[in-house]
């Protein structure tokens, strides 16, 4: 896997080269100062992973990411924690807050690197043959698996795939999140954001703006706020009490 990174400040690209090398063999493929150096890269050579910082003159790292080709994965850095939220919403790979924490950085390039072998690799691509009130049928990998819908935690949509996270596995289904959650029991699993169907079974508690299911951290979208909160508590919270 191969990478660039896009910051306005010299300081910050040195430091976040300088953390890469340190938790990850990924090549630094360049360092730019904005977004249109960047797309003009990426316009001649493929490029896996972006990270990119959010406050930028010209383009803003968040309208940047909107105009990545499809391939690339994206992870924001950032000083400014109010914008995980909308970068999650432009299928970002993780969000990191400045200074940037080693073992965060190390646990986002695992997860790109992960992600991004699951979407090249072509036989890879499950496809969901049934489903019932109790399970779905998955395949992947030339075998069917039955996954119970009592196992799932929950589903992340990521481009134009999702990934099933089970309690011991994750599957991914060339599938939107609004179709696959049609075939869930809707009763059990909510839409939290745009990109994250969750079993409600399996949270351990939330705030206004993330749900934690045990170490997991799924953010809580502001459209969604208000049903999640009503059906989670039978209608007994207000989100404008918190």
């Amino acid at each position: 896997m191969n990478c660039i990174i896009v910051d306005d400040e010299p300081l910050a690209r040195e430091e976040m080269h300088a953390l890469i090398k340190e938790v990850s063999p990924i090549e630094v493929l360049g360092k730019f100062a904005n977004a249109p150096a960047a797309l003009e890269f990426i316009a001649a050579n493929n490029v896996d992973l972006a990270f990119l910082d959010i406050q930028m003159p010209m383009v803003t790292g968040l309208e940047f990411a909107t105009q990545l080709p499809k391939q690339t994965l994206t992870i924001f850095t950032t000083a400014y924690p109010q914008y995980a939220l909308k970068s999650y919403e432009l299928d970002a790979i993780d969000y990191l807050l400045k200074p940037v924490d080693k073992s965060r950085l190390e646990k986002a390039i695992n997860k790109a690197e992960v992600y991004g072998q699951m979407l090249s690799d072509k036989t890879a691509k499950n496809t969901i043959e049934s489903n019932t009130e109790q399970y779905l049928v998955i395949k992947a990998e030339r075998k069917f698996y039955r996954i119970n819908f009592a196992d799932i935690r929950f589903v992340e949509g990521l481009k134009d795939y999702v990934v099933i996270y089970t309690r011991n596995q994750k599957l991914i289904t060339a599938m939107n999140l609004k179709t696959i959650h049609q075939k869930m029991p809707q009763d059990t699993f909510l839409r939290v954001s745009k990109s994250y169907v969750l079993n409600k079974d399996f949270i351990d508690s939330f705030d206004h703006h993330t749900i934690y299911l045990g170490e997991s951290e799924i953010p809580l979208g502001e459209v969604y706020k208000r049903d999640f909160f009503n059906i989670y508590s039978g209608g007994s919270l207000n989100p404008d009490a918190l």
